[in-house]
């Protein structure tokens, strides 16, 4: 049986015009309205071998593709392609928006002058405008200005135009990535503080102890846990001891004191105290409406 044929993912320069840069400038900008109201409002996925892309759209709805990844944006943002990312864009025809293309040599000459990472533009990057929209409207507006006059100095204020777009975008970049590396040490931190919890709660050790055990600072610990789990360290440590607990009283036939004495409770009474204000109820309560008895 013959494998079904697949049609390859077409290469431009710009979407539509084939393999021929248009101009002699190494920077190409224009609406997204003025392209894709072309293609009935619809830019099929393609790539590009040498060129880069911003892409901000500012009013308007897109739904954009990026390595077969759709998602479906509706505030002001900017795209970043890098070359032979495969991408597709569909837009609203409220759309509202600029497209910049760049030539390679431009950004690898900016990166080095601002002393930029090697792989900062090196993967595509979806950057929501936030509270600088009305910044880059205002910048993007004016690189498109610039870029349709023949004015005296347009080749250097096209220059100085893109290079703080690119400037922005790369310091964004970084802020997402150093956001990301944040977040994923964060992860790590709570799932050895888990670990620690689970290994010694009967002990009911303190919170200083365990985030000593984990590396990290209480203030560090008790941020990480009520970032990602919603809970302060030391209720992480009550809610584990609680649903121990409870497995106790519901699966054994141990006294409630033996119960209290197993999890590291010195006094009885102390633990009813601690059962009822975490689940609402007493010990005993607790076992009877289960059946059970005390």
């Amino acid at each position: 049986m013959r494998a079904p044929l697949v049609e390859p993912v077409p290469t431009f320069k710009l979407y539509g015009d084939g393999l021929d840069w248009p101009i002699a400038d190494l920077l190409h900008c224009e609406t997204i309205s003025a392209r894709s109201r072309v293609f009935h409002w619809e830019i099929r996925p393609h790539r590009h071998a040498d060129l880069y892309q911003l892409l901000y759209l500012h009013r308007g709805e897109a739904v954009i593709e990026v390595e077969g990844e759709r998602q479906v944006v509706r505030q002001a943002t900017l795209q970043f392609l890098p070359p032979l990312a495969v991408h597709g864009f569909r837009f609203s025809e409220n759309v509202e928006g600029y497209v910049v293309t760049l030539a390679a040599p431009w950004i690898d000459q900016l990166r080095t002058q601002a002393g930029m990472g090697q792989d900062l533009f090196n993967a595509p990057a979806c950057l929501p405008a936030a509270a600088e929209r009305s910044y880059l409207y205002s910048l993007f507006s004016a690189l498109q200005r610039e870029y349709e006059g023949p004015q005296p100095g347009r080749e250097a204020m096209l220059h100085a135009l893109a290079n703080v777009a690119l400037v922005w975008l790369g310091r964004r970049i970084q802020l997402q990535r150093a956001a990301g590396q944040t977040q994923e040490r964060g992860r790590d931190v709570l799932a050895r503080f888990q670990q620690q919890v689970e290994a010694s709660f009967r002990q009911q050790p303190t919170v200083e102890a365990l985030a000593h055990r984990v590396g990290v600072s209480v203030p560090q610990l008790n941020s990480v846990c009520r970032r990602l789990a919603g809970q302060s360290p030391l209720q992480i440590i009550h809610q584990r001891l609680l649903l121990e607990a409870k497995r106790n009283l519901t699966y054994t036939t141990m006294t409630i004191n033996q119960v209290a004495d197993s999890l590291g409770f010195a006094d009885p009474a102390y633990f009813a105290r601690f059962f009822r204000r975490l689940s609402g109820q007493s010990p005993r309560s607790f076992r009877d409406n289960l059946g059970r008895g005390g």
